[in-house]
C-alpha cells in the first residue's frame, strides 16, 4: 500500500528529506541549466512530463521507434486543459531549437513525430531516481534499488506518474504562495534553493528564517528579471507569506509557517503520487 499524504506529513524526517531532494535537483540545474529550465514553471513542468509520459508509454508497448506524436500530444494538452494548443506547440518547437527534443523518423510526416534527446531521457530518469530516493529515506524502502535493477521500470513507471500528476488538483493548482513562484520563470528552481536554506524549526514558530539576504543576488543566480522577481516577492509579502527582518531586500528574509506548510504539503502530494505509481507497477 502506498504512502498517504497524511503519513508523509506526519513523518518527522520529511523536511530534511525534501531539503536533500532540493539539493539534488539544484545540482541538476547547475549541470544542465537549459534542460532544467524546461521544468522551470508549473506549466512547462506539466507540458514536459506529459510529452515524456507519451514517449515512455510507447517504449513500454515495445514500439520499435517510440516517438511523441504531436497531434496526439496537442489533443492531450487540450483535453487536460494544461495550456492553449499554440502554447504547447511553441513549447515543443523550443525544445527542438535547443536540442532537448529531436525530429523523429516516420513515413507519415503529418504526424510530426518528435523524440526526446538522450540527455533529456537521462535527466527524466534522474528526476525519478531523486524522488524514489526520498521515498526510500522516509520509509526505509528499496524502490531505487529495484528501479535501477529493472531495465523496463522507467518506461512503466513514468507514464503512471504522469497520469496521476495530470489529474491531481494539488499539483495542477498548488496553494496561493507556491503558485506565485512556480509560474515565475525558473520559479521551481528558486523554490528549491529557498527551501534548502530553511533549517528545521519548532512547528510553533511563526516566522522561519531563510538564507536569502539579497533579491538582486537571487535574480542573478537564476537568470531572472529583477523587476519581475521583486513584484512576485511583494505579492507574497502582501499575503503574509514572506517578510524581512530589516529593510526589504537587504536583510534576512523569513517565510511564514503556513508557507512552509504549503511547501511540505505539495511535496507530500507529489511523493504520494509517485509512490502510488510504484505500487501500481509492483516497484516497492
Amino acid at each position: 500500500m502506498s504512502l498517504s499524504v497524511d503519513q508523509l506529513l506526519a513523518n518527522p524526517d520529511l523536511h530534511e528529506t525534501v531539503r536533500e531532494q532540493s539539493r539534488a535537483l539544484l545540482r541538476v540545474n547547475d549541470e544542465t541549466p537549459k534542460l532544467a529550465a524546461v521544468f522551470g514553471t508549473q506549466q512547462r513542468w506539466l507540458l514536459g512530463h506529459l510529452a515524456m509520459g507519451q514517449y515512455f508509454s510507447e517504449v513500454a508497448k515495445g514500439s520499435p521507434e517510440p516517438v511523441i506524436l504531436m497531434a496526439r500530444y496537442l489533443e492531450q494538452v487540450k483535453t487536460l486543459g494544461i495550456s492553449s494548443v499554440n502554447t504547447a506547440d511553441a513549447f515543443m518547437k523550443e525544445m527542438l531549437v535547443y536540442g532537448i527534443a529531436l525530429n523523429g523518423a516516420t513515413s507519415d510526416r503529418r504526424n510530426r513525430p518528435i523524440v526526446p534527446a538522450p540527455r533529456t531521457i537521462a535527466a527524466t530518469r534522474r528526476w525519478v531516481s531523486i524522488h524514489l530516493a526520498s521515498l526510500d529515506r522516509l520509509d526505509g524502502g528499496n524502490r531505487l534499488d529495484h528501479f535501477e535493477a529493472e531495465e523496463s521500470a522507467m518506461a512503466r513507471l513514468h507514464p503512471e506518474i504522469t497520469t496521476r500528476a495530470m489529474i491531481s488538483p494539488e499539483l495542477r493548482s498548488p496553494p496561493q504562495t507556491w503558485s506565485l513562484f512556480t509560474w515565475l520563470n525558473n520559479g521551481g528552481i528558486v523554490m528549491d534553493w529557498l527551501m534548502v536554506g530553511v533549517d528545521p524549526v519548532d512547528p510553533s514558530v511563526e516566522r522561519v528564517p531563510t538564507q536569502v539576504r539579497s533579491v538582486p543576488e537571487i535574480a542573478e543566480n537564476f537568470r531572472l528579471s529583477r523587476t519581475h522577481l521583486t513584484r512576485k516577492l511583494r505579492e507574497a509579502e502582501a499575503l503574509g507569506s514572506i517578510g524581512w527582518d530589516g529593510s526589504r531586500g537587504r536583510s534576512v528574509m523569513w517565510i511564514s509557517r503556513e508557507f512552509l506548510r504549503e511547501y511540505h504539503t505539495t511535496q507530500a502530494y507529489k511523493l504520494s503520487i509517485i509512490d502510488a505509481a510504484c505500487t501500481k507497477i509492483g516497484l516497492s
